[in-house]
């Protein structure tokens, strides 16, 4: 872990104080594990992680409470520290915090489970640093960042919630209304990052489209970037979850214009093809969601595109299924996620009639996943032979001289992943490399 803590002031002279031994866990998305980074490096003293729970003085578990798999996974995390820390002869302080703090509130939370010390609901995210370093008597918490994706990328989260409302969505419910963060900041502590020899930042949001749109002024997300992009070291700039309605002419012409390190890779989350499931979903695009692929295509063809849907949405026929098929197929996406609809307590869309059983649910999944993964295969077959720029993760946990990485299409922790070994690799390495063999989604490579 990389320790970035620009507002905590050690004494000088005798080196850096003692270290509080943490165990932690980072559940869901990466504007999670932002979070998780941001705390752990705000505590007042620096952070040494620990393997074993008994031997923590801090048991931090940042949970999702995103769908009812998110949850369940949430829980089964709190209840299996709760039963190994009962085992413990010196209890550490356990704090949970996150989304499903924020779904289901810690009054009742703190009924279903005493065991835990601290509940930290997102809604007190900026005061997070503060309640654990006053609970463990820490003296005064700072604002810092502990790095737990190594030397390649980092994460930046630019906004936090969202001002849009789909009808199967619990995340302005959580999160809130979009709150983004001031460029100053942004441009601060991508600095850092990339001095600290981090090569590549992605850009996070529930919609990074929507940057600004709620600060003095509105400033666009044009505007961030063109301030990022003065970085020195930076080596790769990547966009996540852009909102298909705020991918503007205007934004493509600028990532074609701007050009590296601004990576031509979007993941725009469509969630359907067919008009009447969008309408019902409360989507834009409902008439023809290919209006937004023809558009960045003809302004960035080479563009890699990911996107996701979501299958046995309510009311969804098989004719709308078979639609959804016959629109992956043409559209040919790079990367692609599809989820099994799940009722949300709360959401518009739980309350729907025609809901789609759940083994019908699952089976579109399947087959709709065996369609991508054909798909894929046959693009990535196409790359054997190439040579190509591959940024070096990490080294592979069971084969020595083996490392993982990632070429420009692929994003960090939810695409696939290339297979990379010869001189000079190594973690936050660029390198270029021949491409030598795929799979369906990964990729072999040679330094």
């Amino acid at each position: 872990m990389k320790y970035l803590s620009p507002s905590i002031q050690w004494k000088q002279g005798k080196g850096l104080p003692p270290a509080i031994p943490v165990w932690s866990l980072s559940l869901g998305c990466p504007k999670n594990r932002v979070d998780s980074e941001h705390l752990l490096g705000s505590l007042g003293l620096p952070v040494k992680s620990v393997s074993q729970m008994g031997r923590a003085r801090l048991v931090f578990i940042n949970t999702c409470g995103f769908i009812a798999p998110a949850v369940q996974e949430s829980v089964r995390a709190v209840v299996d520290a709760i039963e190994r820390l009962a085992r413990c002869k010196r209890k550490p302080l356990l704090a949970v915090a996150g989304c499903l703090v924020g779904r289901y509130g810690q009054e009742e939370l703190a009924r279903e489970l005493p065991e835990v010390d601290v509940w930290l609901p997102p809604a007190e995210l900026p005061h997070w640093a503060r309640i654990l370093a006053s609970k463990l008597g820490l003296a005064e918490a700072g604002q810092g960042r502990l790095l737990s994706t190594g030397p390649s990328y980092a994460w930046l989260k630019v906004g936090e919630g969202c001002r849009h409302s789909c009808a199967f969505c619990t995340i302005p419910s959580i999160r809130g209304r979009l709150r983004s963060e001031p460029l100053d900041i942004l441009k601060a502590e991508a600095a850092q990052l990339v001095a600290s020899g981090v090569r590549e930042l992605a850009l996070v949001a529930q919609d990074v489209t929507s940057w600004g749109q709620d600060l003095p002024g509105k400033p666009s997300l044009i505007s961030l970037l063109e301030s990022l992009l003065t970085l020195d070291g930076l080596g790769w700039l990547r966009l996540l979850y852009l909102y298909p309605a705020g991918v503007t002419e205007e934004l493509l012409r600028f990532i074609r214009d701007a050009g590296p390190p601004l990576l031509p890779y979007l993941d725009i989350p469509l969630q359907h093809a067919h008009p009447d499931i969008l309408s019902r979903m409360g989507r834009p695009f409902a008439d023809d969601p290919r209006r937004v692929l023809d558009r960045v295509r003809h302004i960035l063809p080479h563009a890699a595109l990911r996107t996701s849907f979501i299958v046995g949405y309510p009311g969804e026929s098989e004719a709308h299924f078979e639609h959804l098929c016959r629109f992956v197929e043409e559209a040919e996406f790079r990367q692609l996620g599809v989820f099994a609809y799940q009722a949300e307590e709360g959401t518009r869309a739980a309350s729907l009639p025609n809901q789609v059983p759940e083994a019908v649910r699952e089976e579109r999944r399947n087959s709709l996943m065996e369609l991508q993964a054909d798909i894929s295969e046959s693009w990535l077959a196409r790359q054997v032979g190439q040579r190509l720029p591959v940024l070096v993760d990490s080294p592979h946990e069971e084969w020595p001289g083996l490392h993982l990485g990632r070429v420009w299409f692929q994003a960090p922790e939810v695409d696939g992943v290339t297979y990379v070994s010869g001189p000079g690799v190594a973690p936050g390495a660029l390198l270029e490399c021949d491409i030598v063999e795929n799979t369906a989604y990964d990729l072999t490579a040679l330094a």
